[in-house]
């Protein structure tokens, strides 16, 4: 057994317990991945992080376990376990911060209060077979005339896209979840007459995601690629769990930056 610093955090909000919460377990290089898995499980978030020592060329490493897996990448691990680095001393060595996990680096900036990582390249995208988009209607119980469009957007988790046609049909969704449960979904909806410009609901094996940045950062691939979004944008998620998570999107180039605040709510101990 030994001692670890211990973090939890808000991530896409600047008001605790309004965003996607993070468990983040500090100095975790001697911990064996079955006792990270053990304590994701006990955690039972959507997903616990834990901060090792890096590579030469990047700041810090880290793994991220959901209760059930680990993740390649999952983007508000990369934001709350950033703030958590910070918080604890973490100098970067360059104007950039750099994250090393099993994505590989991820570049992460600071823009006063916020942190936005760069998005890392969809490891699959294009057309969604039929066969799967009945799957998808019969997951979230939806009609034909009310899905717009579908695209994998996989950055990691396995995200498949699915644009509705506005945010009344979003927030109608009550997934079936026995209903094909391998498929990730996240569900998108233009949001006229907000003070944000799309909103979001992302389905997982078995839960509705508080905010999801993965999610964000594979449809702001999409949607900009697909010209349905125009230009910077902001995006909410959270709407049906009361939260209140808020994303802001950004195209610099070929890049794709996602960001967001940050709350610290819970610093102290844990003993693995």
């Amino acid at each position: 057994m030994s001692d670890h610093r211990f973090s939890k955090l808000d991530v896409f909000t600047d008001v605790p317990l309004k965003g996607n919460p993070l468990a983040v377990i500090h100095d975790a290089d001697g911990l064996s991945a079955d006792v990270m898995q053990a304590t994701a499980n006990w955690m039972n978030l959507s997903e616990t992080t834990f901060l090792m020592q890096p590579e030469a060329q990047a700041d810090y490493a880290l793994r991220i376990f959901t209760p059930r897996r680990e993740l390649p990448f999952a983007g508000h691990p990369t934001l709350g376990t950033c703030q958590a680095w910070l918080n604890t001393g973490g100098q970067p060595k360059g104007d950039t911060i750099v994250q090393s996990c099993a994505a590989g680096l991820i570049p992460i900036r600071r823009d006063g209060s916020k942190l936005a990582f760069r998005a890392p390249p969809l490891m699959r995208s294009g057309a969604v077979d039929p066969e799967v988009v009945e799957q998808i209607k019969a997951r979230l119980g939806l009609t034909s005339d009310q899905i717009e469009a579908t695209e994998w957007i996989d950055n990691g988790p396995g995200w498949c896209g699915v644009l509705v046609r506005d945010t009344e049909i979003l927030r109608s969704i009550q997934p079936d979840y026995s209903q094909h449960p391998e498929l990730g979904l996240g569900v998108i909806a233009p949001a006229d007459g907000e003070d944000y410009d799309f909103e979001l609901r992302g389905f997982t094996r078995a839960y509705d995601d508080p905010v999801t940045g993965s999610l964000n950062a594979s449809a702001a691939q999409w949607l900009f690629a697909s010209g349905i979004a125009k230009g910077n944008y902001v995006a909410a998620q959270g709407r049906e769990l009361g939260r209140a998570g808020r994303i802001a999107i950004t195209k610099e180039g070929d890049d794709v930056w996602v960001g967001g605040d940050v709350a610290t709510v819970v610093t102290g101990q844990i003993t693995l």
